[in-house]
């Protein structure tokens, strides 16, 4: 693989892709074998990687055989890919399940026999399709599939083109503007939607056999593409169209194309609004986060300038809540989300702070954490940060005394449509004699009024078990 294909598989992935720089350096692995996979099968082979929105794919990577023919004239290195004609490639990246042997057709209109097989990144999250295609267009040749397929292709174009009278229904079904273009990009046929486009965009009434080039002349370049399916987005007078161009071949002869005009103008712009409001809420997280650690940071000074010994805890403790809410924000801005935290991301981040932090008057302390990665919102998480903070604190302050060591295991589990979490040491266990503590009415607090479940603790004589219970998605009033 030459740096020019690394560059520009790399290229590709960072303006298109939301794939991380070790997914990428994945991907280029798996392109320096895609010549000799190739040859060895005597096909056509590419790698389709999914786009940021998940709603297209795009191809970063392709190896023609040197043993074979290829099934492509053009080289479709990026390209994007519409689901609406690769099914096979977004079921393999939807559920992580190869495809083989499918029937297909290529962009340039070749039958092909597919076979999709998904590239498995980092904790097994499908990053990309390695696709095989070969040509299997001979096969499929004979006199009756050639006579019913030329038969159907006239019949269509007989239809669309207004020659068939007696069914007049092209302008009553379809929205879109659309036009028939004969092989000198003439203009054979306009259903109403594009006459007034004609006269919105170009000052023109529609007449048969007007150029289309002199409607749309910022259009040249598209309609002299060579591909037979071509789906682009085209600007014209500062608004945005989706421009499907369908090439009508017969005996192999170009005798013009369909071309539709699809108005995203609307959706576009709403896109935009969109990008502004999500930029601007992780701004607002970003300034909430420096805003936590600024006055953590002022919470540090002021205990290295001396308090008294008596309150160092109590300022040990608001220290550890604001860093446990600054935690929230820190996890909403790694990711690509902006209001959605990995609730066991969030909880390793406290944990490790909480344990590792300090040497706990000598006692070897370890924490160790198990369940599945859940999402939820990031103010469901505030309230999460700050509960788990209390009882792993509660834990490390109290859990140990007179003891040398200590584990804490803190577990999570998914029981749809509830979250259970269990933060279990193995000291000395709690006693219904001992005085209620702020942080504990802190945890009942939020449990009960913000995420609306259930807080229980139970001493025993390998220590002590508090148990946390809420739904993983609550309604909140306006």
């Amino acid at each position: 693989m030459t740096n020019h294909e690394i560059n520009a598989v790399y290229s590709l992935c960072k303006i298109h892709t939301d794939l991380s720089d070790d997914d990428i350096q994945k991907i280029n692995d798996v392109v320096q074998n895609l010549s000799l996979i190739a040859d060895l099968n005597q096909a056509n082979v590419f790698i389709d990687c999914p786009t940021s929105e998940r709603k297209h794919a795009i191809v970063v990577a392709e190896a023609s055989p040197t043993t074979a023919k290829s099934v492509y004239k053009y080289p479709v290195v990026g390209k994007f890919a519409y689901e609406t004609f690769e099914p096979a490639v977004f079921y393999a990246l939807r559920t992580g399940k190869p495809i083989f042997l499918n029937h297909a057709l290529t962009q340039e209109g070749k039958k092909v026999e597919q076979s999709v097989v998904p590239i498995e990144g980092i904790n097994n999250r499908v990053i990309g399709t390695l696709i095989m295609e070969k040509d299997i267009s001979d096969k499929l040749q004979n006199q009756d599939k050639l006579k019913t397929l030329t038969e159907a292709n006239e019949t269509l174009s007989e239809l669309l083109l207004g020659i068939a009278e007696n069914s007049p229904f092209i302008h009553e079904v379809i929205e879109e503007s659309l036009f028939i273009i004969d092989s000198e990009l003439r203009i054979q046929y306009a259903n109403p939607s594009a006459m007034n486009l004609l006269l919105e965009m170009c000052s023109k009434e529609y007449k048969n056999g007007t150029s289309f080039l002199e409607c749309f002349p910022n259009l040249h370049e598209v309609c002299l593409l060579p591909e037979e399916l071509l789906i682009q987005e085209v600007t014209i007078k500062n608004k945005v169209f989706q421009m499907k161009k369908i090439g009508l071949v017969q005996n192999d002869n170009n005798s013009g194309s369909f071309i539709i005009f699809r108005d995203l103008t609307e959706l576009r712009e709403k896109e935009r609004e969109l990008t502004v409001k999500t930029v601007a809420i992780r701004e607002i997280h970003h300034r909430v986060k420096n805003n936590l650690q600024t006055v953590a940071s002022l919470l540090r000074l002021q205990m290295r300038r001396g308090v008294p010994e008596e309150s160092r805890v109590h300022f040990i403790e608001s220290l550890n809540r604001i860093l446990s809410i600054a935690s929230v924000y820190e996890i909403i801005l790694s990711n690509s989300s902006i209001d959605d935290v990995e609730i066991f991301s969030l909880i390793e981040k406290i944990g490790n702070m909480l344990v590792f932090s300090d040497d706990h008057d000598s006692k070897n302390i370890t924490i160790t954490y198990s369940g599945p990665k859940l999402l939820i919102k990031s103010n469901v998480a505030v309230s999460v940060a700050l509960v788990i903070n209390e009882l792993i604190q509660n834990c490390v302050k109290h859990a140990f005394t007179g003891l040398s060591e200590g584990e804490i295991a803190v577990t999570i589990q998914n029981h749809t449509p509830m979250i259970k979490v269990q933060v279990q040491d193995n000291g000395i266990g709690c006693q219904s004699t001992m005085k209620p503590s702020l942080g504990l009415d802190i945890v009942k607090m939020m449990i009960e009024h913000d995420l609306s479940g259930e807080f229980t603790i139970i001493g025993t004589s390998e220590g002590t078990i508090a148990t946390v219970e809420f739904p993983l998605e609550r309604e909140y009033e306006s």
